[in-house]
């Protein structure tokens, strides 16, 4: 039963409701209805998590999330980590969290991954680590591409929250499975380009308007390009160095 998932699912829906988010899924039959996969979601908002988590919740799954070992740092999240079976991972040294994944894995859980690793300030797919598919051909599970759109309207990076009653659209996407036998290097090229597509797949049936923050410049809006949004996350990451080695 899992006392505490069952109440996050619970508060999740509620959330949703109460801000009159307009939540719409497809290709829900992609998510197994048992067995182990590993979901691998893109990656644009602090709160992307909640609508690829609500999509399992509607095949009567639960994914089991990937998450920076830091937020065990924060009391509350400590605690639901403990209670969810989320796997912290600390990004200098992966292996103990990489193995958890796979067993987990070959449990027959979901494991959620996010391959970009950080939020893509561009909105568009980044490059992606190798973990989701070393890990599926490890454990011989599918890997399941999904994609969350708009709720980098809701809170992003660099942009102030909106997460009252604002009706936002999101879409949930699940893709085909794909099955874990090519080469690594090979599979997460399939992965990528599987993710891109189902993407701009969704993004055909979501409206944009001109000059957008939250809109990719592909589509006419103001978001940073790729490669501007990487010269952005590397001048975050020096300036987190350089803090780091100050204290």
């Amino acid at each position: 039963m899992e006392p505490v998932f069952r109440s996050l699912e619970i508060a999740g829906s509620l959330a949703v409701r109460l801000t009159g988010t307009a939540l719409t899924f497809r290709g829900l039959d992609n998510i197994p209805a048992t067995g182990g996969a590993a979901v691998v979601i893109n990656h644009t908002s602090y709160i992307d998590f909640l609508p690829a988590a609500l999509a399992a919740t509607q095949r009567k799954r639960r994914l089991r999330f990937m998450i920076k070992a830091e937020m065990q740092q924060v009391k509350g999240v400590n605690f639901l980590i403990k209670h969810s079976k989320t796997i912290p991972v600390d990004r200098r040294a992966g292996a103990d969290s990489y193995a958890v994944a796979v067993q987990r894995l070959r449990e027959g859980e979901l494991v959620a991954v996010y391959p970009e690793a950080t939020i893509s300030r561009s909105f568009e797919l980044k490059d992606f680590k190798s973990g989701a598919a070393r890990m599926a051909r490890e454990a011989q599970v599918p890997l399941i591409p999904l994609i969350v759109w708009g709720a980098h309207r809701l809170w992003t990076k660099d942009h102030p929250k909106s997460l009252g009653r604002n009706k936002i659209p999101i879409t949930v996407a699940v893709g085909a499975p794909l099955a874990p036998t090519s080469p690594v290097v090979e599979l997460e090229t399939e992965l990528h380009d599987a993710m891109n597509a189902l993407l701009y797949q969704v993004q055909e049936n979501y409206d944009h308007p001109r000059g957008a923050y939250w809109v990719p410049r592909r589509l006419g809006g103001s978001a940073p390009t790729l490669a501007e949004a990487e010269r952005m996350e590397e001048a975050e990451l020096a300036e987190r160095e350089r803090r780091r080695a100050e204290s």
